[in-house]
Order: structure tokens, then sequence, then C-alpha cells
């Protein structure tokens, strides 16, 4: 699928979009065309264009509504064409933490430097992986489709106050989910 419309009315088109359905429906596009974006988005959470930040929140918060993973690499996705972006660690960063009560069950509520806001359950789950054996936790949650948040630091040790250890593991319950940080001793 091709356009000949101009690069500012596909954004218009895009813009009136998000503003109907808060996320595109990127899942289910598919478009035949692949080219290289030159952007960027750096381990802090911060999105470059040819090695320029991109300082317009507005811009950067539409930007990744139509990210998505395929396969080990990330893309902006529309009808028309995807455009392959680089990510350094994770696309988001979760930078607040929200202890609630829901229907009796503790839940973790992440909210990400885009406004997410996230609930780790079953489906998104947070997990922890270490570059190599010396190295500080990096610590993750799901997101969306594969997209996961870095925790920032505050986050993460504000979580890892919630842990228990449960069967020799220590891990966070959240929404009747309890996800295994580290084994326990």
């Amino acid at each position: 699928m091709t356009t000949d419309k101009a690069p500012s009315a596909v954004l218009e088109d895009l813009q009136a979009v998000l503003k109907a359905h808060p996320l595109p429906p990127v899942d289910k596009w598919h478009p035949e065309q692949t080219r290289e974006s030159r952007m960027k988005i750096a381990s802090n959470g911060d999105w470059f264009y040819q090695d320029s930040k991109i300082d317009r929140m507005r811009m950067v918060r539409m930007f990744a509504s139509i990210l998505r993973k395929d396969d080990d690499e990330y893309y902006l996705v529309t009808p028309a064409e995807r455009l392959r972006i680089d990510v350094e660690d994770a696309p988001f960063i979760a930078v607040l933490l929200a202890v609630t009560q829901q229907h009796g069950q503790l839940q973790l509520v992440f909210t990400t430097n885009m406004g997410d806001e996230v609930i780790a359950d079953s489906d998104h789950r947070i997990s922890i992986e270490y570059s190599h054996a010396e190295a500080d936790p990096s610590p993750y949650i799901e997101v969306r489709n594969g997209l996961r948040a870095l925790m920032s630091r505050s986050v993460y040790y504000q979580m890892a106050e919630l842990a228990e250890v449960r069967e020799g593991q220590l891990g966070v319950s959240s929404d009747g989910c309890f996800m295994v940080l580290a084994e326990a001793g």
C-alpha cells in the first residue's frame, strides 16, 4: 500500500486516528514497505531524529502510539509503511508506581514516561535481567504487545520493598499474579 499524500497530510490523518482511538491498531497493519526512520530511543527514554533530541512531547507520544516490535526489531507502523527505529534498551521508562487494592487484591500500577498506566498481572509481567553476572539488575514491566518499560531506579526500589518470599523465591504479587524477581537466599 502506498500513499500519494504529503507527509503533513499523513501526519494529520494519523493525529485524527489518535484522537478517535488512543492506541491505533498497529497489530492489524501489515504494510509491504519498510524503510529506515533515522530515529532512536535512548536508554533513558529520550527520542532522537538524526541525533537531535525530539523535545515536543505530543509528537513523541504520537510516535510511541504507533510503535510495534516485530521479532527483535522495533518499527513505527502506519497502514502505508513501517519505519525501523533503533531502541537502545526498552522503548519506555516506568517512572511512577502506585499500590492500590482492587477486589481485595493488591495491584501494582506503573505509569510510563508516555503516560500509559499498566497494572502488573499475568499479561503485563515484571521481569529482571542482568547483562552479566556482576551487573546491576534491569527491571522491566510488559506494557503492550512485546513493548516493555525499564523501571526507573526509584520505582524499582519502591517495588522491591513490596517483595516477599514464596516457596524459596523472592517476588511481588499484583492482581493475583506472583512474579518472581530472584531466588531467595
